[in-house]
């Protein structure tokens, strides 16, 4: 069934790659987006097709749209952005989740809550299952992002209890691939951009801490699969890539295939960095049928390839805290 579907964040990394995908299926796609930390440039293979729309707007203020379906994927990701203005940050998640789930009770449209494994803090419980409810500092400086996904989840939830909202809700761990902003600030993008310059890899702490990297193609799939699984099920869910690398590990795979002549640089570890992240995906697999398929070098093989197509100079930093 063809859908009218809004995706907020859409000219972002990971809302273009949704973008297209529902354009190709034959939906059709609005996106919204203010263009803090994303560029036209994303989506603007999409302008010329006839089922895409593209909307400059900011989530915090209310927009009126008749829609079927709203993924909400509105909020700076990286952390040197999000703290760049953290009040606005927490405002996009909490007042954006409050102005578009008063638009899906209006419209009674189904609504997905793009939210994040930050949703568990520095984790006490490894790997990390739905059910844990996380270790995060309310009051640190990264708060302004964790704080606000569980508020915005909290939202969907009384929404969903008291008004019969139809939501979903994914938690997302790191993401990968073509199209990152050269200048987002996350450890992929950053370890790329210096390899491929032959500059000092900055790795923060020892390297030892651990993530878990999900290619982009698998969490578009997820997030689809999700969006479109039975009412029975709402989340929130995990979706990312179960196998877990420390990120020496990445920098080194990073170095390896694009023959970089970088080498690793070490700075004290960020207030609040998490120590460990790997999501526990066996509810994914339950009740979405889903597990990513790209592994780690493959994934990067083709990012690094991206970054090689691309000029540098086409993109603006979107804070200066992108090091």
């Amino acid at each position: 069934m063809i859908q009218r579907i809004l995706v907020t964040g859409g000219a972002g990394f990971l809302g273009s790659h949704l973008c297209e995908r529902l354009v190709d299926d034959g939906h059709d796609v609005i996106c919204l987006d203010n263009f803090f930390t994303s560029q036209k440039s994303n989506v603007s293979h999409l302008l010329g097709r006839p089922n895409f729309e593209l909307l400059r707007h900011d989530v915090t203020l209310p927009i009126f749209l008749e829609v079927d379906q709203i993924y909400n994927l509105a909020c700076p990701a990286a952390p040197g952005h999000y703290q760049y203005n953290p009040i606005k940050t927490i405002k996009t998640s909490v007042m954006g989740a409050i102005n578009l789930l008063g638009m899906a009770k209006r419209c009674g449209a189904r609504i997905l809550q793009a939210s994040t494994s930050e949703v568990y803090g520095d984790p006490e419980v490894h790997p990390q299952v739905e059910s844990y409810r996380g270790s995060v500092n309310p009051i640190g400086i990264r708060a302004c992002y964790d704080e606000g996904k569980r508020v915005a989840e909290t939202l969907f939830m009384d929404y969903h209890r008291s008004n019969g909202v139809d939501i979903r809700i994914i938690r997302i761990f790191n993401t990968y691939g073509p199209r990152m902003h050269p200048f987002d600030g996350r450890v992929v993008s950053n370890f790329i951009r210096q390899a491929l310059n032959h500059e000092p890899i900055t790795i923060f702490g020892e390297g030892t801490q651990t993530r878990s990297f999900c290619y982009r193609d698998d969490l578009v799939s997820g997030m689809i699969s999700m969006m479109n699984v039975g009412s029975g099920f709402v989340g929130p869910v995990n979706i990312g890539n179960p196998i877990e690398f420390t990120i020496r590990e990445l920098a080194e795979t990073v170095i390896d295939l694009s023959g970089s002549r970088s080498e690793l640089v070490f700075e004290p570890l960020p207030s609040d960095d998490p120590t460990r992240r790997r999501p526990d995906i066996s509810l994914a697999k339950e009740k979405l049928d889903w597990e990513p398929k790209m592994m780690l070098r493959e994934g990067l093989a083709k990012t690094i390839d991206w970054f090689q197509s691309i000029q540098l100079s086409d993109y603006r930093p979107p804070t200066p805290n992108y090091k």
